[in-house]
């Protein structure tokens, strides 16, 4: 196997993508946790990364624990709970910079919610899978001008550097609907390899021989164990 391509994203001590965006804002100045959910809540990393507001506090504690994070203030201000004031540590800091190096240059197989539903579409005959696909490009279409329209906004406010992320984003949702599109040129066009057979299917309930071999594939072979 390619060694590229065989890459595995390496183990962090804190494997959690918060921990990351957690790192990057410390870095900057010391912060207590109600201070950090609200600078990456203002700089919306909730939209970059998936982000578990309510695991914030075992995410710092972890930091703390591995020697990525220390506390470097506590106190209380009235009646409030106390607050730790955190740090990053020269570990932090280096552990920040080789997951964003690892992030950047390796490119890990992350399948989406859309790709397991299309992985199970033949479950749907075709008369009601287009029909559904012309619901997604709508909302495609949709999320696509507004978000062109907020990335306009912020060109005149923010540097490009600071605006990378929401221009891939776009790029991503605008590459989704073209494929989209071309799928459903196909099924409406009745191109699509096999769709005779796939409607035949969800007719009559019977597989077409030449698909029906396929269904069978590894029916027969031992399943995995709790070894593997």
């Amino acid at each position: 196997m390619n060694e590229e391509v065989g890459r595995m994203a390496k183990r962090r001590p804190v494997g959690n993508l918060l921990a990351l965006a957690v790192l990057t804002v410390v870095v900057q100045r010391p912060m207590h946790p109600y201070e950090m959910a609200s600078v990456l809540r203002a700089r919306g990393k909730d939209q970059d990364m998936p982000i578990k507001w309510g695991s914030l506090y075992t995410v710092v504690r972890n930091l703390e624990k591995h020697g990525l994070l220390e506390a470097v203030e506590s106190g209380r201000q009235g009646a409030r709970p106390e607050r730790t004031v955190y740090g990053v540590t020269e570990a932090g800091r280096r552990e920040a910079d080789d997951w964003t190096r690892e992030l950047l240059s390796t490119p890990l197989r992350e399948p989406s919610s859309f790709e397991a539903g299309l992985s199970v579409m033949g479950g749907l005959g075709p008369d009601e899978v287009a029909p559904l696909l012309r619901q997604r490009l709508e909302l495609l279409e949709g999320q696509i001008e507004t978000e062109r329209q907020a990335l306009e906004a912020e060109r005149g406010q923010l540097p490009r550097l600071f605006l990378v992320e929401s221009e891939y984003a776009l790029a991503m949702r605008e590459a989704q609907a073209r494929w989209v599109r071309s799928l459903l040129a196909e099924l409406d066009g009745g191109t699509f390899p096999d769709l005779d057979a796939w409607r035949a299917y969800h007719r009559t309930g019977d597989l077409p021989p030449g698909l029906a071999h396929l269904a069978e594939r590894g029916g027969t072979e031992e399943g995995p164990t709790e070894e593997d």
